[in-house]
């Protein structure tokens, strides 16, 4: 068997403990898994074991640490002090990094100056404008965190901490998209990341007091929450086709990024469009590690740091099967599909669907993505030209804004300047191609 020697590991030293109770969340009932609350913050001891064996799980020179919750910030920051410390022990040499998923509640200039000092790169979760954000993200006394959310943007902005917006797609914002959009881009984000809600829930909780479910269980409800597949077809659409008029090179949209790395033949670069996944763990407060941050559930445990290492548990038969069975279960569909290559049957999580042909296990977004897939199709074909021509990906805009400023034209005043690019997408000069033809 090949020796793994890459992982990934988003760590909850928090366990499920938030200051806030978003409607949405999933993960707010895992402490269900673990009854005994006094014990919900990860102890140094833990903490130290953790960042040894995820450092010697590496075989590389660079390191990424994510904290993520719950809320990491209830931790306090003299806990991420040690987190620097044990790193600058156990490193090596090594490049290390940290990124750091939080609410922004708690955000003051302590934390900011600590994170620029550490050079962590913050994931900021907010939902666009008060009234779209507010419907869902609220506090324990069920009042919204967007004038907090927007206070911590202030400080963040204030140290020069460089962040990213982090968007949850449900059926509140999904019909708002340009406004979501440009919102964000007001607040000064330059990177955003957009994940679709879909959660399904039981009338009856399981054994263990779980609510939410995972795909092996067939007899659930979507949520009333979560976004249509369309919808969040819809929802990129709308984005990409703001977006690749007027920001490509200044704003950078995660999905979008994606896409022109699949085009140019490149590995994905977000685990729901891999073609396997299996080694992006998600550790929970006391040691114990599952097969990821979307199966959380007692059949998806890998073991605990204090027994197993890491590295042991990324080369263990479970992880590698859990994440081979994501491209052997593909159905039918999905294995003729013509955009197999830039989804690869989406995330494992949201194949709960039956596919059109009638077989299980199929991934409740599909419409959703061929939507969107099928509108970017020529615009990805014309980038990847650009960029196997040696031309700047920014130039797309000016091919598109030809192409729009054209369709308004009268017929018999469409013309492409000798000196633009080329309609056809090659990259070259309009009079070096098709114009002699």
């Amino acid at each position: 068997m090949q020796i793994v020697n890459q992982c990934h590991v988003m760590s909850k030293p928090s366990s499920s403990k938030c200051n806030l109770d978003c409607r949405y969340c999933f993960y707010l009932e895992k402490e269900k898994l673990y009854p005994d609350q006094s014990q919900w913050q990860m102890t140094e001891e833990t903490l130290e074991l953790y960042v040894r064996q995820y450092i010697q799980a590496q075989s590389g020179a660079d390191v990424q640490f994510v904290w993520q919750g719950g809320e990491p910030t209830l931790m306090g920051i003299d806990f991420f002090r040690k987190v620097i410390a044990f790193c600058d022990k156990y490193g090596a040499g090594k490049q290390i990094t940290h990124a750091f998923q939080t609410n922004g509640v708690l955000l003051n200039d302590e934390w900011c100056e600590f994170f620029i000092k550490h050079d962590f790169l913050i994931g900021l979760s907010i939902d666009g404008p008060q009234h779209l954000h507010d419907k869902y993200r609220l506090n324990r006394a069920q009042r919204g965190s967007f004038d907090k959310v927007i206070a911590a943007v202030a400080l963040l902005q204030k140290h020069r901490v460089d962040f990213t917006t982090l968007t949850v797609v449900s059926d509140a914002n999904a019909d708002y998209a340009l406004d979501v959009y440009q919102f964000l881009k007001q607040i000064g984000s330059t990177y955003m990341q957009f994940i679709p809600l879909v959660e399904r829930e039981i009338e009856e909780k399981t054994a263990d007091g779980l609510s939410f479910v995972s795909p092996d269980v067939t007899e659930a409800r979507v949520t009333s929450w979560s976004v249509t597949p369309l919808q969040y077809g819809q929802f990129l659409t709308s984005i990409f086709d703001e977006w690749v008029k007027k920001d490509v090179g200044k704003i950078f949209v995660q999905t979008f990024d994606n896409a022109i790395s699949s085009w140019c033949g490149e590995p994905a670069g977000i685990c729901i469009f891999a073609e396997t996944c299996g080694h992006a763990f998600a550790l929970e407060s006391n040691g114990d590690l599952y097969n990821c941050d979307h199966f959380v559930y007692p059949e998806h445990k890998l073991g605990n740091i204090h027994d197993v290492s890491i590295f042991e548990m990324n080369n263990s038969e479970q992880a590698i099967e859990f994440g081979q069975s994501k491209k052997k279960s593909l159905t039918p569909d999905c294995r003729h599909c013509e955009f197999l290559f830039a989804c690869n049957g989406g995330c494992p999580k949201h194949r709960f669907n039956v596919s059109p042909s009638g077989f299980p296990q199929h991934n409740y977004f599909c419409a959703g993505y061929k939507h969107y897939f099928r509108h970017i199709a020529e615009t990805m074909g014309q980038i990847r030209g650009l960029i196997f021509n040696g031309q700047p990906v920014n130039d797309i805009m000016i091919l598109k804004n030809i192409d729009f400023n054209q369709s308004h034209l009268p017929k018999s005043t469409k013309t492409v300047s000798r000196n633009s690019l080329c309609p056809c997408g090659s990259g070259k000069k309009y009079k070096k191609c098709c114009m002699n033809r």
